[in-house]
Order: structure tokens, then sequence, then C-alpha cells
């Protein structure tokens, strides 16, 4: 198991880097738009979708994204000039900090179940405004995307080892019961420490230091809450991974639970604090 979820995670880094690196901003939204399609499917299944109705919706949220790209260049930094300020991106991104950081700790806490249209429109707030981070945080630089995914690895990695190591105090166990409070303080911790390293050696200075640190406590707990949640919604559906995709490592939903949730919201202070 190790051995395959080795090969796998190798694998998507030789995809993954040289597309980061060294394709058009258009090229990349295209291909974003095909991994976002792929996590649409598997939302599908915890939609309890047909095989049909999987597809399509797939092949329907890959298209979106595609057009969106087509249709205005400029606010994903793929056109003549670049221009993120758009009123429409602000209301995606709005959206979705608001799904994440008001409305999901309720359905947290009261386990709301997801099915029909309702489903379909909980999965355009938690995809489309993840390809559109992806897409106009890329357009920063590609160390710039690639160090925003390495808070939520630093997280995952942290929060492991540390609740392997510390781990008595169960955080949900009725959503996800191999996670702990001891893991997510390591993992704030983790992610505390990677975060100021980072700010120093590249001279960050969007930010005050102490608003960084919060900034980085948030981004945190952001990232935890969408880890729980796809935990919540495959515990409904009756399924261990959202697919099977990526060996060892289960499908697309699996890999970028955390990264719905803390990029677009990443990418609204970043439109923030960048027009101040």
């Amino acid at each position: 198991m190790l051995k395959t979820r080795v090969i796998t995670a190798l694998a998507l880094m030789a995809l993954l880097l040289p597309s980061l690196f060294y394709l058009s901003q258009a090229a990349w939204a295209f291909v974003v738009a095909g991994f976002i399609g792929i996590a649409a499917w598997e939302w599908g299944a915890l939609l309890g979708k047909s095989s049909l109705g999987r597809v399509m919706l797939g092949v329907v949220t890959a298209l979106i994204c595609a057009a969106i790209s087509q249709i205005d260049p400029n606010a994903i930094g793929a056109g003549d000039t670049n221009m993120p300020y758009r009123p429409w991106v602000f209301w995606a991104y709005g959206i979705s900090a608001i799904f994440w950081c008001l409305v999901m700790p309720l359905w947290l806490k009261y386990k709301w179940s997801l099915s029909g249209v309702g489903g379909i429109l909980v999965g355009a707030v938690v995809l489309l405004p993840t390809w559109l981070a992806m897409v106009q945080l890329r357009a920063l630089g590609p160390g710039v995307l690639l160090g925003i995914f390495a808070v939520v690895w630093v997280a995952d990695i942290a929060a492991y080892f540390s609740g392997k190591a510390f781990g008595k105090h169960k955080l949900a166990p009725s959503i996800s019961p191999g996670k702990t409070w001891e893991g997510a303080i390591g993992a704030a911790i983790g992610v505390v420490v990677y975060g100021v390293v980072m700010r120093q050696f590249f001279a960050l200075e969007l930010m005050s230091l102490p608003v960084w640190v919060a900034a980085l406590l948030a981004i945190t707990v952001v990232s935890i809450i969408g880890d729980l949640y796809e935990s919540l919604l495959k515990r409904k559906a009756g399924i261990k991974d959202s697919s099977n995709i990526l060996p060892g490592h289960g499908g697309v939903l699996d890999r970028v639970d955390s990264l719905t949730s803390t990029l677009p919201v990443v990418a609204l202070a970043w439109l923030v604090f960048s027009i101040r």
C-alpha cells in the first residue's frame, strides 16, 4: 500500500511540476478545468448520481471553467493584461468564504445531508472558486501557488505526526475518528513555523507579522474544515474514497479536500490586501 502511494505521488508530481512551471496561463486554466471536472465527477458519487449523471456533471463543470477562461481571459492572467479585480471574481470568492467560514461550522455540527439540485449548487460553490483560485494565484508565479499548496501539505503532515505521537482527544469522532485536537494543534504550529520562515526568506511584507501569523492560523482552521467536510460527505454516502482514480490515494477530492476550502479564501485575502 505504501509503495503504491509513493509511486502515485511521484507520478502526480511529475505531471504537476512541469505543468505548473512551463505551461502558458491559458493552457494551465484548461488543465485545471479538466482536473476540476474529475473532482465534479467524484462529487456526483457523493450525491448518489448514476454513471451517466456523474459523467455529465464532470463534463459540464470542466466546460464551465474552460468557458470562463475564454470569456474573460484577463481575469485569469491569460489575456493581454492581468485584471483579476473583476466584480464577479469577488462574488465567487466571497460566496466561497461565507460558505466555508460561516455555513460550514453549522453544517459540521448538524451534519446536514447533500442531495438533488442543492447538492449540485453546493458542488459549484466548492469546486468553481477552487478552479478560479488555482488559476489566478498561479498568475502571480508558479512558486506562489506551489508555496500555498505547501501550507496545506505542511498542515496535513504535521497533523498526522503530532496526532500519531500525542493524539488523545478526538476532534470530531462522529465525522473522522482519526483526527485529534493534538493533531490540529500540531498542524497550526507547523504552518506558522513554515509561514514565518517563508516570510523571512522571501521578504513577504503584505501584512505585519502578527497579522501574518493570524492569517496562517486561520488558513489552518479552514483547511481542517475542508478536510472534515469531505469526510462527512463520504460517511453520509457510505464510501471510503471519492473514487479510486489515484491508486493508494483514492480520488481527486481526497487530495484536494483542504485546498477547496483554503485556496478561495487565500485568493480573496490576496485581492483585498493587494488593492489597499
